[in-house]
């Protein structure tokens, strides 16, 4: 499984021939990403930041699109959507936590994740998570102790910060790494991992340079 950070809150994962994007930018939106065709889109809330499945769509693959709470199958892929609520562009909306499993390997993505408690459903389906992708640049988001704390709670083997370094504000990241005392680690380009990369990890931070 390959992961690769695109900007605002938009995630990559590719799998074999299969495309997940996450949030995907939009057209309409004042901040540029790139545009590629992907198999699913995955659209955790109603803003041109996040929403943009018109940019990874091509004539020769157009993508399935999941934009809320519910359960879904798709391609063999089995995903879950859970309701909670964002802040993000200054009124609250839905957003829509996302859980999938690619490759063995157990991923949840929190979206633009405001809200710090976390319903009990979300919290247990949380908890077995190997790789944990989660908002820490305030603004509507959750603030990075705040996005710390959460994840850390859940115990994933990983934990990728999102939705940081926007207009090239540096401080949400430079927080996030301090509160998990991980100041020293550097972005790479992209997470190529498999599940059993993930057996001796922890908690570990892994930050992803924006393409």
């Amino acid at each position: 499984m390959i992961v690769s950070y695109e900007g605002v809150e938009f995630i990559k994962i590719i799998h074999g021939n299969t495309t997940v994007a996450c949030n995907p930018i939009s057209k309409e939106s004042k901040h540029k990403g790139p545009s590629f065709g992907a198999d699913i889109a995955l659209i955790s809330l109603n803003h041109p930041d996040t929403n943009g499945a018109d940019n990874v769509s091509r004539k020769d693959k157009e993508p399935l699109v999941i934009s809320g709470p519910g359960e879904y199958e798709i391609e063999g892929l089995f995903i879950k959507g859970f309701q909670t609520t964002s802040e993000y562009g200054g009124k609250q909306l839905i957003n829509t936590i996302y859980k999938f499993e690619i490759d063995g390997i157990r991923v949840a993505y929190l979206g633009a994740l405001s809200q710090t408690d976390l319903p009990g459903e979300v919290k247990e389906e949380l908890g077995d998570t190997d790789i944990l992708i989660v908002p820490i640049g305030g603004n509507g988001v959750l603030e990075a102790s705040e996005a710390y704390s959460l994840a850390v709670k859940r115990e994933p083997s990983v934990i990728i910060p999102i939705h940081y370094g926007i207009d090239g504000d540096k401080t949400a990241l430079k927080d996030f790494l301090k509160e998990g005392g991980a100041e020293d680690v550097k972005a790479i380009d992209k997470l190529t991992i498999k599940k059993k990369d993930l057996l001796d990890k922890k908690g570990e931070i892994v930050v992803l340079k924006c393409s």
